[in-house]
């Protein structure tokens, strides 16, 4: 045993040996550092909570302010709808050449908008108007659901990177200590190398997980309408998550009836019938009254006596009242190519109707599912993994500071205590992205609660 562990020894102060002689002054410029500060991301009283962010992302969100125009145009759109046909009016004039006659009219001509085309029309802007309001409320959905999605990620890797903070400065206080030992001749200088490599590895750790953090933040800002320049600091933990849902069957009634994706599905298939409605209309028998007034100025190339007695040129001037009715008559055209097409597109929209309602009853039953697993790790984790971890990493340590442990024994229970933390750390942020699916399924009112 006693070779077994000289043999260990010799080959890691050949190792250590390697390394050139500025790596250890790099690891004292990082030991002396300030440690990173968490508040620059975290404020537990002033930061943003997930509602409040949500609230900011639907009120300020690009994509949904462009859709809200869309809406907005739709509006527009019946008012347009409601408009009656404008009148036309037509003038013309002739004039005999090498003669005196001529003569002028003019003519109004007012569409009848027969069959039923204007309330058809009208149909059509109003079902199109519903389609866009629904669009936009599964918009905000699912804005929602990532807005909260990615503000768990970005505080699950601000929990990172305190673990993994609190960690460093436990290892530079432990690398003090091992410094004063070494200094004092109690142990080998091997050890305090060891644990300058881990602080190192430790302090790389610790700078991705950082970089992590400024990622996801850039991301929500975006998501926010912030820019990337603003400051943006969060607030919130993932505590009291695990609660029993509500039973499956209850859900997906309520996902199939608030869906707002399905509701615009069932008005699309009403969007299409209003579509037939509006081309069988246009090819119904359609007319328009006309009314007009003609002036005639006509003569002869003879002369008579008026009843002066002056002799004058032999013209008649004659003022006429016109008016009649324009029929257009379906006979070749009636949009029978029209009519089937949107035929066709009703049938596509029913399709697509059963086919939502398929997926949402799978969605539904996943995300339910996904959070009971979830839950149950976490539980798993929170009641006999976390602590008892802790406990392990406290009991090799006080072990090696009485010489019954090796620093290599610390070490790597230290290792597997960041990743229990690590792990756990993830295990809530599983479960609450779970619980934000269920929310997303179900289209719950807490998704967008502000």
């Amino acid at each position: 045993m006693y070779r077994k562990l000289l043999n260990i020894t010799l080959i890691l102060t050949l190792l250590l040996s390697a390394v050139p002689v500025a790596a250890p002054v790099f690891a004292q410029a990082q030991m002396s550092a300030s440690a990173g500060d968490i508040t620059r991301y975290l404020d537990p009283v002033s930061g943003m909570t997930a509602d409040d962010a949500v609230a900011l992302a639907l009120a300020n969100n690009g994509e949904l302010l462009a859709i809200r125009s869309e809406v907005d145009a739709s509006r527009a759109m019946i008012r347009q709808a409601r408009l009656r046909a404008n009148p036309k009016l037509s003038a013309s004039g002739t004039k005999q050449i090498g003669g005196p006659d001529k003569s002028g009219m003019a003519e109004v001509m007012l569409p009848l908008e027969l069959g039923g085309r204007r309330a058809a029309r009208i149909a059509v802007a109003q079902r199109e108007l519903e389609v866009r309001e629904f669009d936009l409320a599964n918009q905000e959905r699912i804005m929602a659901a990532d807005v909260r999605l990615k503000f768990g990620e970005a505080l699950a890797a601000i929990r990172k990177l305190d673990v993994t903070e609190k960690t460093l400065t436990a290892a530079r206080e432990g690398y003090q200590l091992v410094t004063e030992r070494v200094t004092e001749g109690k142990i080998a200088p091997l050890e305090q190398k060891i644990f300058l490599v881990e602080v190192n590895r430790l302090q790389s750790i610790r700078e991705g997980a950082e970089g992590k953090v400024e990622a996801a933040l850039f991301e929500l800002r975006n998501m926010l309408g912030m820019k990337p320049e603003q400051i943006l600091r969060i607030r919130g933990d993932f505590q009291n998550m695990i609660a029993p849902p509500p039973q499956a069957a209850e859900l997906t009634e309520r996902a199939l009836r608030d869906r707002p994706d399905l509701q615009g599905a069932r008005s699309f298939e009403l969007l299409a019938a209003a579509k037939i409605e509006q081309t069988k209309s246009e090819g119904r028998i359609d007319a328009g009254v006309t009314a007009g007034y003609q002036r005639m100025d006509a003569g002869f190339p003879f002369s008579g006596y008026d009843e002066q007695g002056m002799l004058r040129p032999i013209q008649m001037l004659s003022n006429v009242f016109t008016f009649g009715i324009e029929i257009d008559l379906p006979v070749r055209n009636r949009n029978q190519g029209a009519v089937e097409a949107a035929t066709f597109e009703r049938e596509a929209a029913i399709r697509r109707i059963e086919f939502g309602e398929l997926t949402i009853r799978r969605e539904v039953a996943s995300s339910i599912a996904k959070y009971n697993r979830a839950a149950r790790s976490l539980s798993i984790f929170q009641g006999g993994v976390r602590d008892q971890a802790n406990a392990n990493l406290q009991v090799i340590w006080q072990t090696y500071e009485l010489g019954a442990r090796s620093l290599l024994d610390y070490i790597a229970e230290e290792r597997r205590f960041l990743e229990v933390e690590n792990e756990l750390i993830e295990a809530e942020f599983e479960t609450y992205s779970a619980h934000v699916e269920m929310l997303r399924a179900v289209n719950a009112p807490e998704l967008k609660k502000k």
